[in-house]
């Protein structure tokens, strides 16, 4: 189930598994948009205000897709959101299988080769 103006509409899963769910028109032209860049291997830059639902719409196409994704966040915040409650509540409600891990940036670590 790849129709994803189905999968996010008023009907759909996540209107139905999700207390107050509304749809939300740009949320499914950006999925739309997102879905496009993934089948022609392009990139895709989108910018969007509050309350458009942009963490759906770019999981739910990337998830979808079988392929492997790299989603950078500019906050480890919304990495932990993210990777802690969006991803698993994504593809639970998809009902896909997913392996997923979450980096958090070089500042993060130590190198062994610098620590010697």
């Amino acid at each position: 189930m790849n129709d994803l103006p189905t999968i996010l509409g008023v009907n759909g899963p996540f209107a139905q598994r999700v207390a107050g769910y509304r749809f939300r028109a740009g949320q499914v032209a950006l999925a739309e948009q997102v879905q496009k860049a993934i089948e022609t291997r392009q990139v895709v830059v989108a910018e969007a205000g509050t309350g458009t639902g942009k963490t759906w719409a770019y999981l739910v196409p990337a998830i979808l897709s079988g392929s492997k994704v790299l989603v950078s966040t500019g906050t480890r915040t919304l990495q932990d959101q993210l990777f802690s409650k969006d991803l698993p509540l994504v593809r639970e409600i998809l009902q896909v299988p997913l392996v997923s891990a979450i980096l958090k940036g070089r500042g993060n670590y130590v190198c062994h080769l610098h620590l010697e």
